[in-house]
């Protein structure tokens, strides 16, 4: 027997648990109240890409199936030319070249000591609390409404408001990416990405997905180094040389397709990003501890850019109090492949080696209680430390006569 949404909803309203509430609205029982998110037609047909060249169009329920089954893709509906413009011009354009080894301890190492646990932790609480952040659910939208919200209001706390922004990047959807700039002396940009969706893989229209550590950890992780960025009276205004963004993705769950989007601007736009560095899942260690590993950040190593990971190993190395391992986790794994295909330098970390990861996402059980806040601390040290040294970095003069070899 098929149930219908409406007779599913029913079965599942005792089962429903604490959901966010915004000030003075009266706290009414309901999952969805602008209506059940379902797709228009539910033989639509979306064209995924699973690797390199191998498409196939397929339905909105085949996708959730593919997800269940643990493959990635990209949904390149909307995008399936992205980076074909930066291609027919690679030639010509030099190897972007990151530096050796980290040189701004001075200026890096007071910022850390100002990082909180307890900043990160009262975030998490609260974006958790919705019922679930799927993009194409009123709860998805309201979520993004609110992220925006604490980026803005971040930026106030510092002071920071004649120099720095956020904003909204609109996705037909109703879940918004979240963009914020503190602009350095050139349009060069380092880009620090984590997506704010979350999804229950079983049923994404109407069961809760908290999304604690997918994606909720890096959201805060990345949201945690921005407002102690903000301290740094030289990042405030702008006199690094290069650019810095924060981004925030929607429906990354969806087939990366947040991250597309503003990627295939970007390259409409011919934006020069430098690097672009995700984090998507930041919290989780219990597995590795039990297996009697020690604790350690995950550095992607595959489907990434090489030199732009070596740098990241060096960042981690001198900034992190614990040490990072080579990992894997295939195409389209989250959204700095956006990034790779629009031509753009990517790199991935992740909270443990990928087989030690944590095992309940994508479930109700996506849960605080299975995080670690310490874990997510050095997480939030690497992005910060990352963000400052590349923000500094004068990538025209790495990017000399002698490094004219061509992507």
């Amino acid at each position: 027997m098929k149930l219908s949404n409406a007779s599913l909803l029913g079965l599942l309203l005792p089962a429903v648990g604490a959901r966010f509430v915004e000030p003075g609205e009266p706290d009414r029982a309901l999952l969805y109240p602008d209506g059940i998110p379902q797709s228009a037609d539910e033989n639509q047909k979306y064209l995924i890409e699973l690797a390199p060249g191998e498409t196939r169009w397929v339905t909105e329920a085949e996708k959730w199936q593919l997800r269940r089954d643990g493959k990635r893709f990209f949904d390149i509906t909307n995008h399936p030319d992205l980076g074909t413009l930066r291609a027919k011009s690679m030639s010509q354009k030099k190897r972007v070249v990151f530096p050796q080894k980290p040189k701004l301890q001075k200026e890096v190492k007071p910022l850390l000591a100002n990082l909180s646990k307890t900043e990160m932790e009262d975030h998490l609480t609260a974006f958790t609390s919705f019922y679930t952040r799927y993009y194409k659910s009123s709860y998805g939208r309201r979520s993004c409404e609110w992220l925006l919200g604490q980026v803005r209001d971040t930026i106030k706390s510092a002071g920071a408001e004649e120099y720095v922004r956020a904003e909204h990047f609109e996705h037909p959807w109703g879940q918004n990416s979240v963009i914020a700039t503190i602009p350095g002396k050139t349009n060069s940009t380092i880009v620090i990405g984590a997506h704010q969706d979350s999804v229950n893989l079983w049923a994404p229209s109407l069961l809760p997905a908290p999304g604690a550590d997918d994606d909720g950890s890096g959201t805060v992780t990345i949201l945690e180094a921005f407002r102690v960025l903000l301290q740094s009276e030289d990042i405030v205004k702008g006199n690094h040389p290069n650019t810095l963004e924060f981004h925030w993705y929607s429906a990354e769950e969806g087939g990366l397709l947040g991250s597309q989007a503003i990627f295939s601007a970007y390259e409409k736009q011919g934006r020069d990003v430098k690097a672009m560095l995700q984090q998507d899942m930041t919290g989780y260690v219990a597995k590795t501890l039990d297996a009697g590993k020690p604790e350690c950040v995950g550095v992607i190593v595959d489907y990434v850019d090489p030199d732009l990971t070596r740098f990241i190993k060096t960042i981690i190395t001198e900034y992190c109090d614990i040490p990072y391992v080579e990992t894997k986790c295939g195409y389209a794994c989250s959204d700095h492949a956006s990034a790779s295909k629009a031509g753009y330098p990517s790199a991935f970390v992740i909270e443990s080696q990928f087989e030690d990861s944590d095992s309940y996402i994508h479930t109700t059980e996506d849960l605080i209680k299975y995080l670690s806040f310490d874990h997510m601390l050095q997480h939030a040290r690497m992005t910060l430390a990352f963000g400052y040294e590349l923000a500094f970095t004068d990538f025209a003069a790495l990017e000399g006569p002698e490094h004219s070899d061509s992507l």
